[in-house]
């Protein structure tokens, strides 16, 4: 069995969970970015509570790492990090690029066929971003790059793209190619549990000492 904390933070929707053997069983979520860190320290406390879970009783803590927001990358892996030595519970870091992916996935029917680019906002016409296949390997590792009509040209010329997350929006105004695709993905608990519940499995934990957040590009807040 496993009982894992889960923490993200570093998008526009913050959010904590607990899920259970990959199936969460609460959870409280924050939609103003910039109260992430204030909500973090009360949601714990009040999810604990809620879903009758002790910290002892944890098997392990889960955390996006980035990219996404600076400040909110740097909230969810300091608190992610101090549970850990303090209950002496293993760390699970999580990419939040493929974390979307993996939610772009359960929601497609066939998703052999097509890749997947996760897009987060990183002002203007920057976005952190990536590419991935259908078991979530990279095939452009990630990056914050500029979305102009041109974006992603190479990959669109031969197969379908499903484009998601919250830099999406930059690209659809723009784009042209009928292989892009849109996609809305929401409820992203589900899928970090399922993530993070493969991960403890397979023991497949952080090193404290050297946990490095994803930042790409320092200082976006």
């Amino acid at each position: 069995m496993s009982l894992i904390l889960m923490i993200d933070t570093a998008q526009e929707i913050a959010f904590v969970s607990i899920s259970k053997d990959g199936v969460p069983i609460g959870h409280i979520q924050n939609d103003i970015q910039k109260e992430h860190a204030g909500f973090l320290h009360i949601a714990i406390q009040d999810l604990l509570k809620s879903s009758e879970v002790e910290l002892k009783d944890l098997d392990a803590i889960s955390v996006t790492k980035g990219p996404g927001s600076y400040t909110g990358i740097r909230v969810g892996m300091a608190s992610a990090i101090g549970l850990s030595y303090a209950l002496n519970k293993p760390i699970i870091h999580i990419c939040s690029l493929k974390l979307l992916t993996s939610a772009a996935v359960n929601k497609i029917i066939d998703p052999t066929l097509v890749l997947f680019c996760p897009m987060i906002d990183a002002r203007r016409m920057e976005v952190f971003t990536g590419l991935f296949d259908v078991n979530l390997e990279p095939i452009l590792a990630p990056d914050a790059l500029i979305v102009d009509e041109h974006f992603m040209e190479d990959f669109l010329t031969e197969k379908s793209v499903y484009f998601i997350g919250s830099g999406k929006d930059k690209f659809e105004k723009i784009c042209k190619n009928e292989n892009a695709q849109f996609l809305e993905v929401e409820n992203l608990h589900f899928d970090m549990a399922s993530l993070s519940n493969f991960y403890y499995k397979n023991k497949s934990f952080a090193s404290i000492e050297s946990f490095e957040p994803a930042y790409i590009k320092a200082f976006q807040g």
